[in-house]
């Protein structure tokens, strides 16, 4: 799986999306799918998508007592996406779990899902982690923790900050898939982000791939936007 820019498809409608892709360009795209979206439009959005040639991030943040997460999993494993995720601080027999779910559910013949699980949302300060989430430590010591933890648990990859991709490489190694939202073009509103970069920082951080939604979703010429995030992003390749 190359590194890829992953498109955040932030509507609630599968009209809104259908008309968001008459907009891009004609070719297989990386898109995210989040709760939104799937709670509104569910696992027919997913099969429409997957038919065009797509390839979907299915972003639920599943997090339950580890029985609920398997078969949670084993379900999803069956709609043929190619990234799914978890919370890391579901702990490690609930991500192991997670794993046993999909290995379970993916269908014989087809690649299982990468897993990845979500280290601290990007919309969360050090200060709401420390004093409303009671966590102890920098963010930059949670988010490692939390990644080490991920991956020795068999996860492929984590979710991060792109700030914190050093460490999380430091920590699991260099082929530990990190997955970066958060990012912004230069001069773009950062709305209920806390912890941003531009492309071209994220790539010169390490991150595996990124996320990008209202940089380009929200642009007046979304292909355009999504044409110069590709560009910076690939630009250090």
């Amino acid at each position: 799986m190359n590194r890829p820019v992953i498109i955040a498809l932030d509507f609630s409608s599968t009209e809104a999306v259908e008309e968001f892709l008459t907009k891009m360009p004609n070719e297989p795209l990386f898109l995210k799918v989040g709760m939104e979206l799937f709670y509104s439009s569910g696992a027919q959005l997913i099969h429409s998508l997957k038919e065009k040639g797509h390839r979907i991030f299915l972003d639920l943040k599943l997090h339950d007592i580890p029985n609920t997460v398997q078969q949670g999993m084993k379900a999803l494993a069956q709609l043929n996406v190619d990234i799914v995720n978890v919370h890391a601080a579901g702990g490690s027999e609930m991500m192991r779990r997670a794993m046993d779910g999909l290995y379970a559910g993916t269908p014989s013949g087809i690649e299982r899902p990468k897993l990845i699980a979500v280290t601290q949302l990007t919309s969360t300060s050090e200060q709401v982690m420390q004093q409303e989430l009671k966590i102890n430590g920098t963010m930059k010591e949670t988010v490692q923790a939390y990644a080490k933890l991920a991956s020795e648990s068999g996860l492929d990859g984590v979710v991060s900050s792109p700030l914190e991709v050093p460490l999380i490489h430091e920590a699991c190694g260099e082929q530990f898939l990190t997955v970066t939202p958060g990012i912004r073009l230069a001069g773009d509103a950062v709305g209920d982000q806390k912890r941003v970069t531009t492309p071209s920082d994220a790539r010169k951080l390490g991150s595996w791939g990124i996320v990008v939604g209202r940089s380009i979703t929200a642009s007046k010429d979304p292909a355009s936007a999504y044409e110069r995030v590709v560009k910076e992003w690939e630009e250090l390749s």
